[in-house]
């Protein structure tokens, strides 16, 4: 009996200490994306004075609008499965990745009718860093996707479930990235740098 309590006990502290290790993972993950992201949206604010080409304005903010709203329906799916919710965490699951197809399709219809092009040097940081951005939106699909396919096959509960929080997260953050983007190449206009 002895025995068998001491070999649970063991296994529960494994269990612990493979979740810890991969919540130290994903976090150590998300610092070098961020210093990716930042180095790219920096190269931006180095080229305030050289004109900025129109964009739609519109289309960025309902691309915006629709990449937020999926954060609500990713933070919804996690709570769900948390509560053992399966049903909702499902459909939430597949809400966030439709939005997030429906983001990923409307920078894609940016740039077919972009009034600039990847030789201009606005144009150049645009693509890269919508681009970039939009490549992890992809990737995030993929992942919240097969997240999905495992849930819809009985894995995850409210007991075990970082598979779904880490896929949540990463979504939040490639989400927190476009707050920063969006602003960046939609919003801020020329400005002269001192000298000009």
């Amino acid at each position: 009996m002895a025995v068998a309590a001491t070999a649970a006990a063991h296994a529960h502290g494994h269990a612990h200490n493979r979740l810890q290790l991969n919540r130290v993972g994903l976090w150590l993950f998300f610092f070098s994306e961020s210093i990716v992201f930042g180095l790219l949206l920096t190269s931006r604010f180095f080229l305030m004075g050289v004109d900025r080409e129109h964009v739609d304005q519109q289309l960025g903010l309902i691309i915006t609008i629709i990449l937020l709203l999926s954060s609500v329906t990713a933070f919804t799916a996690e709570t769900a499965i948390e509560q053992d919710r399966r049903r909702l965490a499902s459909w939430m699951l597949l809400a966030t990745i439709l939005l997030g197809v429906i983001f990923t399709v409307g920078v894609g219809f940016e740039w077919s009718i972009a009034e600039f092009n990847r030789k201009e040097v606005f144009g150049t940081v645009f693509f890269t860093m919508t681009g970039i951005h939009a490549t992890h939106v992809v990737t995030g699909v993929i992942m919240l996707f097969l997240v999905w396919v495992q849930l819809k096959r009985g894995k995850f509960s409210s007991r075990d479930h970082f598979a779904v929080s880490g896929t949540v997260m990463y979504w939040h953050f490639v989400d927190v990235v476009w707050v920063f983007y969006y602003p960046a190449l939609y919003l801020i206009g020329n400005v002269v740098t001192p000298g000009q």
